[in-house]
């Protein structure tokens, strides 16, 4: 697991957190909910690239 992982993570929970925030002070409540859902949805399409990886590792070393 690369540390660029856990930068890019982190990231978008920044860039997800300080969206929602205003969204949620301009009273748009709706769309604040939608970024944070896009914000999951997008880290875990990253997650789970890297757990197919893992994975596939795994396969690979026990001859699988």
């Amino acid at each position: 697991m690369d540390i660029e992982l856990v930068f890019k993570i982190a990231a978008i929970g920044i860039i997800v957190a300080v969206l929602n925030q205003l969204l949620i002070r301009s009273g748009r409540e709706d769309q604040a909910m939608m970024t944070t859902l896009a914000g999951l949805v997008v880290v875990l399409s990253i997650l789970v690239k890297q757990i197919s990886t893992l994975f596939a590792t795994i396969r690979s070393l026990f001859a699988l």
